[in-house]
């Protein structure tokens, strides 16, 4: 599939995915000094705001969790980073890269090497039906939904109710699900060395807390701060595949280039937000090219204009998504239950 491309005089008039690769390839240098400043505008504001939430714990209960909240904008930003190490985007060097989303990953409660393989096992398999499983929202086709008994039937849609999916679901997967190196058990020592080295200083960052401040920082800081952001984490995650038209195919007729670009979506933030978010609205560009830094997103996007029209999604646009729940692999559309049943029947 191609782009019509005849107003960017940089690229040819029917840009294909596998000519986009070519063309991003230009933006896969990271700027050292640009890392760094972008790295502490993210941590310092986050240890700061940590602080003077446990502080405000003197003042006021409310006036804490207030804080809280508004620093989990900033622990989504460090997952981002956390994100662009794993893709070796952030540093030249892929030690420090590396080292740098280790240490982030106790801050996300995200062991970081366990992490970096499921999320590359999505980038490899985003779109193929017949390799869902890991680093992915669960979807089922119309045709495999209405093969299920009744009772997994109501399973499924239990799963992809938003209560599930943003309440429940990111709570579960950040305290419980991380502590294992989940889809990896089998893999080797490293992962289970990352998850467990993950879970040491976890238990004794949460432990020299309790020591000094008791349960309330954990209470009122440490758990909104990794809920919201967790729920806000979850929430970008699926509107980046979960739109309507968005792109899935069997194994035969699936292809890694075109699913990227056409799988993923644009999520135009406004600014603020998308400063939080490091720019990962920009999701198409990402999967296409996954070494392109996070702040030079925006270049492409500048200088490719079509790009921001490719599946492009609003915020208002966004929360329809939430409704949708089926693969029609006839109309190549993902469907609410509501709307299958109406084209397909009980």
């Amino acid at each position: 599939m191609s782009i019509s491309h005849e107003t960017d005089p940089q690229g040819p008039k029917e840009t294909t995915p596998r000519e986009w690769v070519q063309i991003l390839s230009k933006y896969r240098e990271p700027d050292t000094l640009r890392s760094v400043f972008e790295l502490t505008v993210s941590f310092l504001p986050f240890v700061i705001l940590w602080a003077a939430a446990w502080w405000a714990l003197s003042v006021s209960p409310w006036l804490a969790l207030a804080i809280s909240v508004v620093n989990a904008g900033f622990l989504v930003r460090l997952f981002c980073i956390q994100h662009d190490c794993g893709h070796g985007a952030f540093f030249r060097n892929r030690l420090v890269s590396d080292w740098i989303g280790r240490v982030l990953g106790v801050l996300t409660l995200t062991p970081y090497d366990v992490w970096r393989r499921t999320h590359s096992m999505h980038h490899s398999a985003a779109g193929n039906l017949g390799r869902r499983g890991i680093g992915d929202v669960h979807t089922l086709t119309v045709a495999e939904y209405r093969a299920l008994s009744p009772l997994w039937q109501f399973h499924y849609r239990l799963y992809r109710s938003p209560f599930t999916l943003f309440g429940l679901g990111p709570g579960y997967i950040f305290f419980l699900q991380n502590r294992l190196p989940i889809g990896l058990m089998t893999a080797g020592w490293r992962y289970w060395t990352s998850a467990m080295g993950t879970n040491l200083a976890i238990a004794l960052a949460l432990a020299v807390v309790i020591y000094f401040g008791g349960l309330a920082p954990v209470l009122l800081v440490f758990l909104p701060t990794t809920l919201l952001a967790a729920s806000a984490g979850v929430w970008l995650f699926f509107v980046q595949h979960q739109f309507e038209e968005t792109s899935w195919n069997r194994e035969e007729d699936w292809q890694l280039h075109d699913s990227a670009l056409h799988g993923s979506s644009f999520y135009d933030l406004p600014s603020v937000l998308r400063w939080f978010s490091a720019n990962i609205g920009v999701h198409h560009v990402h999967h296409l090219y996954a070494r392109i830094p996070f702040y030079r997103l925006t270049e492409v996007l500048r200088d490719h204009a079509v790009l921001s029209t490719l599946n492009r999604l609003t915020l208002a646009e966004s929360f329809a998504c939430s409704r949708l729940h089926l693969w029609d692999e006839n109309n190549r559309k993902l469907l609410s239950f509501r709307q299958a049943k109406a084209i397909y029947g009980a």
